[in-house]
């Protein structure tokens, strides 16, 4: 698309719904619920969750909850008992590297084959796989037969399923609703994925305390029914094809298109230089919590609940800041709130309640800042990526954020293992502020990039 030529999947523009349905991905009739034509031509009051009055939406939204419920308790025990296994700060930012890796080498490819095949199988597979990985994981774990490697080995092979299947479910997400309702869609998933941060961490601390990291891995495997049995309910006329057109050929479409169009390309260089070094409270947070604040797991959990409490509130307010300060200052004021969480947690150290008090609050500044950033960076590839080419774009999207989480973690975790966890939180957050200031040089906002 030339860059002097508005995105079709813009929110007001008449031509989007028209073009997704002209295209090979059209739009699906889906047995629970209305055809996507009845759903485009029924009235929309702009309410948030307005598209979750369709059944189908709806019922994906609540078994994504469910699934990232469980995905939440993984991280919290595959975090958790790599601190028993290996303490070094590498090897505990590596549980992070090991299942965001494989997103860098075949989330691109991948894409290519989520615009050929069906979707709806595809994601069957993928939650089969998923269940199986997680459920190995929680036995070995369970009989004392884990190691560090061992752990890191299949955390790996459970992000070999997560590329294939957030790949096909993020594009799968404008096709459930109407074209007028694919922001508030996206809006849903991430308020549906920082419930469970909110949620899951704390349970996965209780689980973790009560009976060990294996029962944090077998809630995950369970996790992944709901969502399989939704799959299995939902019929489709149409599918996803090739179209005639070759793999390479498009491979090459997709690479040439994200690299052309000026919004998209715009996305992805935001995308990661807010990445590189906000990752560092995600890759040191267990360290954080047991050697920084000398917390137990139910701590950590407490820590990271905090998080998801702050995305949740930032999702309530998220419409009325791009409203009023547009998305670039959005996006940069975000980016400095995240710098300054980042800053104080670093000085949280002490065992005082204010020292504790202060981390808390902290974390939920941080995950407000975390919240806010990627839905809106998330949202605008959306809509500006046509159908046909979503998974391939959201492919670029996806190795992106995963190269710069798999960088960032190397970098600050031998930045830990040399300095310190409180330098390093001062360092990623002077970093971050800096990342803010340049983000004005890459405008995500459509109407400055026609």
């Amino acid at each position: 698309m030339p860059e002097s030529e508005p995105p079709l999947n813009q929110p007001g523009n008449p031509e989007s719904g028209a073009n997704d349905r002209a295209e090979g991905g059209t739009r699906d009739r889906q047995s629970l619920d209305t055809t996507a034509d009845q759903m485009d031509s029924e009235p929309d009051d702009g309410a948030a969750w307005a598209p979750l009055r369709l059944p189908i939406f709806r019922a994906f939204w609540i078994a994504s909850l469910i699934s990232n419920l469980g995905t939440w308790i993984h991280e919290v025990g595959a975090g958790w008992l790599m601190t028993s296994l290996d303490p070094d700060p590498q090897m505990v930012s590596a549980v992070r590297i090991a299942i965001s890796a494989p997103m860098i080498f075949l989330a691109i490819p991948a894409g290519v084959i989520a615009d050929r095949v069906d979707r709806r199988q595809l994601l069957i597979v993928m939650q089969l796989m998923l269940l199986s990985m997680a459920s190995l994981l929680s036995v070995l774990t369970f009989n004392g037969l884990i190691t560090s490697w061992s752990l890191l080995g299949l955390t790996f092979a459970i992000g070999l399923g997560l590329v294939m299947h957030v790949l096909t479910w993020q594009a799968t997400i404008p096709v459930l609703v109407p074209a007028k309702q694919i922001a508030r869609a996206i809006a849903l998933g991430s308020i549906s994925f920082n419930l469970a941060r909110a949620a899951g961490p704390a349970l996965g601390g209780v689980l973790i305390a009560m009976a060990g990291p294996w029962a944090a891995f077998a809630v995950n495997a369970l996790s992944f029914a709901g969502v399989l049995v939704v799959l299995l309910l939902w019929k489709r006329e149409k599918t996803e094809s090739s179209g005639g057109q070759s793999y390479h050929a498009a491979l090459k479409e997709g690479f040439l298109y994200v690299i052309r169009e000026r919004t998209m390309r715009n996305v992805l260089v935001g995308l990661f230089f807010f990445m590189l070094p906000a990752t560092a409270l995600w890759s040191l947070l267990p360290l954080v919590a047991r050697q920084q604040l000398g917390w137990d797991a139910e701590g950590y959990g407490l820590l990271v609940t905090s998080i998801g409490v702050g995305a949740v509130f930032a999702a309530r307010v998220l419409h009325s800041l791009h409203r009023r300060y547009l998305l670039d200052r959005t996006l940069a004021g975000s980016m400095i709130s995240f710098a300054i969480g980042l800053f104080i947690l670093g000085n949280s150290e002490g065992d005082t309640l204010f020292h504790d008090l202060i981390a808390l609050v902290a974390c939920l500044v941080m995950g407000a800042a975390w919240m806010i950033c990627l839905t809106t960076l998330n949202a605008t590839a959306q809509m500006t990526l046509s159908n046909h080419i979503r998974a391939r774009g959201m492919g670029a999207y996806m190795t992106t954020m995963a190269l710069s989480m798999v960088v960032g973690s190397l970098i600050w975790g031998q930045v830990a293992h040399h300095f310190g966890l409180a330098a390093t939180q001062w360092t990623a957050a002077a970093t971050l502020m800096v990342t803010a200031a340049l983000s004005f040089l890459f405008p995500v906002d459509p109407l400055q990039n026609r």
